[in-house]
């Protein structure tokens, strides 16, 4: 495999460790989910589909594009792309879990012509300048050892006038600030910009930001509505994976939910690099 950086090895680990039992309960994806409201009936998988859709909607992309999916986690993500759009998708992930289900998942579906994953490192891409239409980076910019320079980094592979979109959480709140930390360490965040300073940080690469929301009520806000779709699945998962194995995820991640609501926020962004 491609050598990556340390802090991005370590981060691979982190996936590696995690990424089997997460994506069993969001049915082939990692990332968070979008409740409207506690009444909202969706289930869980619908749910963290919702920001797949939402994010990557706001790239405008067009058939024929081809695409990079910087973090692109078990596959899932690009394959939505590949059937959705009729782009062309090239996934980089550091996870070897990740790589290996994101490339059996683009044989299953019969997509291997059009979706290829790579394991590589996001901040020193082996890709030509101006290799891609767009960039979509779901929660992976957030685990960056260096934000600047990963942001530089996908700004020099888009072609001029390409986009990118990322999702990622944000602070909200202050107060509290042991609880954040918690939060930061189990995730393995290096740091936690607030929704500006994601924004200042694009703009820093080269970036016009042309789209921004923060969605944190209805993501991070929505823990408690995550943990009763989780129990509902327990039984079904732990039969799989087995009691100590769930049982340790668990605890692997008791960190993620201490933040009160309002202090973790989530920004989706989208950028263009100028003609």
């Amino acid at each position: 495999m491609t050598e990556v950086q340390n802090g991005l090895a370590e981060i691979g680990r982190h996936y590696d460790e995690r990424t089997p039992i997460g994506e069993e309960f969001r049915d082939g994806q990692l990332h968070m989910w979008y409740w409207y409201d506690r009444e909202d009936g969706a289930t869980l998988p619908e749910a963290v589909h919702r920001i797949t859709r939402k994010v990557t909607d706001t790239l405008g992309l067009r058939r024929g594009e081809h695409v990079l999916d910087a973090g692109c986690g078990p596959g899932e993500a690009a394959l939505f792309l590949a059937r959705r759009h009729g782009v062309k998708v090239t996934g980089v992930t550091v996870s070897g879990f990740e790589l290996e289900r994101a490339r059996g998942r683009a044989e299953d579906s019969g997509l291997s012509d059009q979706v290829d994953f790579r394991y590589g490192d996001f901040m020193e891409l082996p890709f030509p300048d101006g290799s891609f239409d767009a960039v979509l980076a779901l929660e992976s910019l957030q685990n960056a050892p260096d934000l600047g320079q990963v942001l530089r980094e996908l700004y020099r592979v888009l072609r001029p006038g390409g986009r990118i979109a990322f999702s990622d959480f944000s602070l909200g709140e202050p107060g509290e600030p042991e609880r954040v930390e918690q939060f930061m360490t189990t995730l393995k965040l290096p740091v936690l910009p607030t929704l500006d300073e994601w924004l200042g940080h694009a703009r820093a690469a080269g970036f016009t930001v042309e789209e921004f929301t923060q969605c944190g009520p209805r993501v991070f806000g929505m823990k408690g509505k995550y943990l009763q779709a989780a129990m509902g699945q327990r039984d079904q998962v732990a039969e799989k994976f087995g009691e100590e194995r769930l049982a340790e995820f668990s605890r692997l991640h008791r960190g993620f939910f201490v933040p009160r609501k309002d202090q973790i926020g989530y920004a989706i962004v989208c950028a263009r690099k100028p003609r």
